[in-house]
């Protein structure tokens, strides 16, 4: 049903209040101010479910899913938190729940041992490094990063997708994904280790001359 032309003025100058402000709103009983919510965190929650599903139809039941759990438990936010957060967390726990329901993506990684310093070095990288599907042109590295995504757990997938396609920074990461700021270095970096492994040899391939994925490079972080 779409807005009427009062309806979408209003709605254009609620968008600048504040999500505490909506969220008060629509606990009070106005259901355009959790349109608003909705407005401003559709899409980034669709991205973050289309790349921890790999398929559009279960993105959008994702997006569905979980803005139907955070209206039915609105009340239950506090106001002094993120909402931002609240969200990311309730949606990653949605696209857990499906993925496990329909038995997609679930192998389990190959023990791995931590590297401390390799995963604080690139947990300190500006988040907005380039990801790999914004500088892969070949169709065959497009899927090949797809691909090695969904052998990744959850948890580490997650945490990959949030910190170098959404640009959260890592407290807000863990906050979402429940872990301390030093296990969520630790699934980043494995993430990173993982993809540049996979990688590697196809970026060889099609530039021999220097050729190199351009994820984020252990050592060469700023501050």
């Amino acid at each position: 049903m779409g807005l009427t032309a009062h309806e979408g003025a209003s709605l254009k100058v609620r968008m600048d209040e504040s999500d505490a402000a909506a969220v008060a709103r629509a606990c009070a009983g106005e259901t355009e101010a959790f349109r608003v919510l909705v407005e401003r965190y559709s899409r980034k929650v669709y991205r973050l479910a289309y790349r921890m599903t790999r398929n559009e139809q279960d993105a959008e039941d994702v997006v569905q899913e979980t803005f139907l759990r955070a209206y039915r438990r609105l009340k239950q936010f506090e106001l002094r938190s993120s909402f931002g957060t609240w969200i990311f967390r309730i949606a990653v726990n949605v696209a857990l729940d499906l993925t496990r329901k329909l038995g997609r993506y679930e192998q389990v990684e190959q023990p791995m041992g931590s590297d401390e310093d390799g995963a604080e070095r690139i947990a300190q990288l500006p988040a907005t490094e380039p990801a790999p599907d914004r500088i892969l042109l070949s169709g065959e590295l497009k899927h090949k990063v797809a691909s090695v995504l969904a052998e990744m757990s959850p948890q580490v997938r997650a945490a990959f997708v949030m910190r170098h396609y959404e640009g959260m920074p890592i407290e807000q990461i863990g906050s979402v994904l429940g872990l301390k700021a030093s296990a969520t270095k630790n699934s980043i970096y494995r993430a990173v280790q993982k993809l540049r492994k996979e990688l590697e040899p196809l970026t060889v391939a099609s530039n021999p001359v220097g050729g190199r994925l351009a994820v984020p490079k252990q050592g060469t972080a700023k501050g």
